[in-house]
């Protein structure tokens, strides 16, 4: 059974904007920690501050001063991601892989653009500071939504009896 090509349309669509928002958003919020966190932190509510620091290793600096290497493997691995969500069978899926990919490359964008060593060397602003766990930033927070709406959208697409249901092939 082949579907309308305006609905797979549709949900490229929203993989590319969601996408395209993650990282226009991460890029946003990245130039507001520069500029108003470059005097110290912000105490917001709780534990809550917005803390600006720099990781050249990958989420909760593991790896660190290993930052092009890094780089290359979430280059790799973001092309994959935009690959299977370009070609998502379902909304929710596609939204999902668009928030993995954007968080990915915001922070992609990052290491390219940012000063730092050599190649895809730059460090990652990171200044959302719980106190109680890495600090982070949208594109970090993004990677995790996406996979939270991936999660549950496999979940969904069982049926009550724990088989899956019936899927349209992708085009």
């Amino acid at each position: 059974m082949h579907e309308a090509p305006s609905t797979r349309t549709a949900r490229r669509l929203a993989f590319l904007a969601t996408a395209i928002l993650v990282v226009a958003f991460d890029q946003l919020t990245k130039q507001l920690a520069l500029s108003e966190l470059a005097d110290g932190n912000i105490d917001l509510v709780g534990s809550l501050r917005l803390n600006l620091t720099f990781n050249d290793g990958a989420a909760f600096s593991v790896g660190s001063g290993k930052t092009t290497g890094i780089a290359l493997v979430a280059a790799a691995v973001s092309v994959l991601v935009a690959w299977l969500g370009l070609r998502a069978n379902r909304t929710m899926t596609a939204v999902g892989y668009g928030f993995v990919f954007g968080g990915a490359a915001g922070n992609l964008v990052d290491r390219a653009l940012r000063a730092g060593d050599g190649f895809l060397g730059g460090r990652v602003v990171d200044f959302v500071d719980l106190q109680w766990w890495a600090v982070f930033n949208l594109a970090d927070a993004a990677l995790w939504v996406g996979i939270g709406l991936l999660v549950l959208d496999s979940w969904r697409e069982r049926a009550p009896d724990g088989a899956p249901e019936e899927r349209e092939q992708p085009a």
